[in-house]
C-alpha cells in the first residue's frame, strides 16, 4: 500500500461538529425539527423586541420559556444523531448519555433564566416602571401558540421520558388536586386531566393565564406592579417544574441506581445465587446508562466442574430481562491445597558456626545497682520486700560448645546443662551446630515410650 510520510492533520472541533451536523441532516426525520428550530430563532427575535417596547418583564420571563423549546429542540436532534451512532472504542456503552448531558443542560439553564428574572423583579420592586400594553397580549398568544404547537406537533422522546420518570412538581400537585375536585363534577374530564398533565403544557397555559391577567389590571387601574408579580410567578413555575428533571438526570450522569428497580434486582440476583453451580455472587454494580436502559457488571463463582458457557447462559437470561447492557465474569472455585515439599534439606541450610557468641546487653554504672536485686536502686526507695538469689545482667558472654542436636533435622542443637552451672554461669543458652539427628538433647529423657527416667517399665 502507499506510505504516508506525513500524518493527516486533525479536524478542529468546529469541523467535527460540522460533519455531525450534515450526519443529522441527511436523515429526513431531522427536516421537521430544523424548520420549527428555524421558526422558533425567528419568533424569539420578535418576542425580545416587543419586551423591549412594552417594558414588561412578565413577557420577558415568558419568552425564556420559548427560548427553552429551543433547547429542546436541539436535544430531539442529540436524540436522533445518538440514534444512529454505534459503540466506539473510546464510548464503548455507546452515545445515550449525550441526550441525557442535553436534558440536564437544558434544564439547569432554564433555571438559571428563572433567577435572573427575580433578580430584576427585585429591583423592579424598589422603582417601578411604566408599562405599556400595546403588544402584551399580542406577544403572550403568539408564545403560547408557537410553544403549545411545537410540544404537541414533535414526539421528543428524552423529555417525555423525564418528565414521566421524575417526581411531581409542586405546580403538578396544584392542579391534580383541582382537577381531582373538577373531575368529581364532570368525570369526562378525568382523560384530560388526571393523573397529571403534561408539565410543559401546564406551565404554557399557567405562564399565559397570568400575563392575561397582567394585562387586564393595568387595563383597568394602571397597576403596573402587578407585571412584576406576574414575572415571579412564572419564574417561580419555571424553577418548580425544571428542577425534579435536573436532579433526575443528575442522578443519571452521576451513574446512581433507579430506586423503583432496586428491589427487582435483588430478586434477580437471589434467583441466580440459587443456579446449579453458583457458589457467591458478588461485586454487582448497575447503574443508569441513559433514559430507559440499564447497564450493570457482576462477578459469579462457580463450582470447579461447573459448565461456565451453561451457567453464563443462565445468568444472562435471568438479568437480561431487566439489565439491557450486562458484563458477567465467570471464575471458577480454583483454590490450591497447601503441600509438604519432599525435597530435602541441604546441609548448609541454616549452618551456623559450632561456636555461637551470644552478645549480652550493656551495662549500667555498678553503683546504680542494688547488689541484693541487681535493679537501679532509687536513693529515697525503701528497700526491696523480696528479694531472690539470681545472677542478674552483670555477666560476660557466654561461650557454648555444639554437644548435642536439635530433633527434626534443621541443624538446631539443644544443649542441656546442670542448674547449678547455670547459677554459676548466668544463663544456660542451648548451643547451635550443624549436625542433624532425630533424639533429643536431654540425655535424662528415655528413648522409648512407656518407660520411666531410668528405663525401668512402667507398673
Amino acid at each position: 500500500g502507499t506510505i504516508h510520510l506525513f500524518r493527516k492533520s486533525q479536524r478542529s472541533l468546529v469541523g467535527k461538529l460540522t460533519h455531525e451536523f450534515r450526519l443529522v441532516a441527511a436523515d429526513r426525520r431531522s427536516w421537521k425539527i430544523l424548520l420549527f428550530g428555524a421558526i422558533n430563532l425567528i419568533c424569539i427575535g420578535f418576542l425580545l423586541m416587543w419586551c423591549s417596547s412594552t417594558n414588561s418583564i412578565a413577557l420577558t420571563a415568558y419568552t425564556y420559556l420559548t427560548i427553552f423549546d429551543l433547547f429542546s429542540l436541539v436535544t430531539c436532534l442529540i436524540s436522533y444523531w445518538v440514534m444512529m451512532k454505534k459503540p466506539s472504542p473510546v464510548y464503548s456503552f455507546g452515545f445515550e448519555r449525550f441526550e441525557v448531558l442535553a436534558v440536564f443542560a437544558s434544564t439547569v439553564l432554564a433555571q438559571l433564566g428563572a433567577l435572573f428574572i427575580l433578580k430584576e423583579s427585585a429591583e423592579r420592586f424598589l422603582e417601578q416602571p411604566e408599562i405599556h400594553t400595546g403588544r402584551l397580549l399580542v406577544g403572550t398568544f403568539v408564545a403560547l401558540f408557537f410553544n403549545l404547537f411545537t410540544m404537541l406537533s414533535i414526539r421528543n422522546k428524552p423529555f417525555a421520558y423525564v418528565s414521566e420518570a421524575a417526581s411531581t412538581s409542586w405546580l403538578q400537585e396544584h392542579v391534580a388536586d383541582l382537577s381531582r375536585s373538577i373531575c368529581g363534577i364532570i368525570p369526562g374530564l378525568s382523560s384530560i386531566f388526571l393523573p397529571r398533565m403534561n408539565p410543559f403544557v401546564l406551565i404554557d397555559i399557567a405562564g399565559a393565564l397570568a400575563l392575561c391577567i397582567t394585562y387586564m389590571l393595568i387595563e383597568i387601574n394602571n397597576y403596573f406592579a402587578v407585571d412584576t408579580a406576574s414575572a415571579i410567578a412564572i419564574a417561580l413555575m419555571t424553577f418548580g417544574t425544571m428542577y425534579p428533571m435536573s436532579v433526575y438526570s443528575g442522578k443519571v450522569l452521576l451513574q446512581t441506581t433507579p430506586p423503583h428497580v432496586i428491589g427487582q434486582l435483588d430478586k434477580l440476583l437471589r434467583e441466580v445465587s440459587t443456579l446449579d453451580g453458583v457458589l457467591e455472587v458478588r461485586n454487582e454494580h448497575f447503574w443508569t446508562l441513559g433514559f430507559g436502559t440499564l447497564a450493570g457488571s457482576v462477578h459469579v463463582r462457580i463450582r470447579r466442574d461447573a459448565n461456565e458457557q451453561m451457567v453464563l447462559a443462565h445468568v444472562t437470561n435471568r438479568l437480561y430481562t431487566l439489565v439491557s447492557t450486562l458484563t458477567v465474569q465467570i471464575f471458577k472455585d480454583d483454590w490450591i491445597r497447601p503441600t509438604l515439599s519432599s525435597v530435602p534439606i541441604a546441609n548448609n541450610i541454616l549452618n551456623l558456626s559450632d561456636h555461637h557468641v551470644i552478645p549480652m546487653p550493656s551495662l549500667k554504672a555498678a553503683d546504680n545497682l542494688n547488689p541484693v536485686t541487681s535493679t537501679p536502686a532509687k536513693p529515697s526507695s525503701p528497700p526491696p520486700e523480696f528479694s531472690f538469689n539470681t545472677p542478674g545482667k552483670n555477666v560476660s558472654p557466654v561461650i557454648l560448645l555444639n554437644t548435642q542436636t536439635r530433633p527434626y533435622g534443621l541443624g538446631f542443637n539443644h544443649g542441656s546443662a546442670p542448674y547449678s552451672s547455670v547459677l554459676n554461669q548466668g544463663f544456660g543458652i542451648p548451643g547451635m551446630g550443624a549436625t542433624q539427628g532425630f533424639r533429643t538433647g536431654f540425655t535424662n529423657v528415655p528413648s522409648r515410650y512407656g518407660t520411666n527416667t531410668r528405663g525401668q517399665p512402667r507398673p
